[in-house]
């Protein structure tokens, strides 16, 4: 954890002997009374942290002082096939860790519907993969998800006027990072298949909201690892690093 993150709740209470994050400042940090640390508010400032006791149940007292609001994230949305929930996990952690602002799983022609059923998505878990994300950025920005939703209705909802790129091993012509950009677009999407690729009537559903086939490159690669390689070539292609 490189950065501790608290809901505004949370400011201002011992955390638990259980709270990993106690866990974290006791035998990780080995903070004593007195010393800070970085800490920051969900969607809010970051600031310092400064333990004030430490009682030996093992739970941690401390004091918060915040700084100013952080810039917002970059206007970058992905939309993807729904993987296996454990490649999930990873997109999840992997994506906002490198700044994503909105994260579409999308129900598609090849995706397993089981995966929807993951309590990955029922139990609320997939926030806590975008934490772990943000505190591994030294971020406090969490991008926007929904999962479940059709391809269409998904697409339907997207920013007007964004560019619009997916990627696609078969079809596409073009490279990711040779395609031309538009110099300074509002927002970009990203649309990535599921572990199985997109279907025909995925492609003519992409092809019909406006969007452009694109590959990168000849290797055949993870639904996770593809999806960081992509937005890390496009984050840098728009200068949204």
């Amino acid at each position: 954890m490189n950065l501790l993150l608290f809901t505004r709740d949370e400011l201002g209470h011992a955390l638990a002997p259980a709270d990993p994050r106690a866990r974290h400042l006791r035998t990780v940090l080995h903070r004593a009374v007195g010393e800070e640390f970085d800490l920051g508010v969900v969607d809010g400032p970051r600031g310092k942290g400064r333990v004030t006791a430490l009682p030996a149940d093992g739970s941690v007292e401390f004091a918060a002082t915040l700084g100013a609001e952080p810039p917002p994230l970059p206007p970058l949305h992905l939309v993807l096939g729904l993987p296996r929930p454990q490649t999930a996990r990873k997109i999840l952690q992997e994506c906002t860790a490198l700044g994503v602002g909105a994260l579409h799983f999308v129900a598609t022609g090849r995706a397993d519907p089981n995966y929807a059923q993951s309590t990955l998505w029922s139990s609320g878990e997939w926030r806590e993969h975008l934490v772990e994300g943000a505190q591994q950025a030294f971020c406090t920005r969490l991008p926007v998800v929904t999962s479940g939703r059709p391809l269409a209705a998904s697409l339907a909802d997207l920013p007007a006027g964004a560019l619009r790129l997916a990627l696609d091993n078969y079809e596409a012509t073009a490279g990711l990072a040779d395609i031309a950009l538009p110099a300074a677009p509002t927002a970009a999407v990203l649309a990535l298949g599921p572990e199985r690729g997109w279907d025909t009537a995925d492609r003519a559903t992409l092809r019909a909201a406006g969007f452009t086939l694109v590959h990168l490159g000849p290797r055949v690669l993870r639904a996770e690892t593809a999806t960081v390689a992509a937005v890390a070539i496009l984050k840098a292609r728009l200068g949204w690093l």
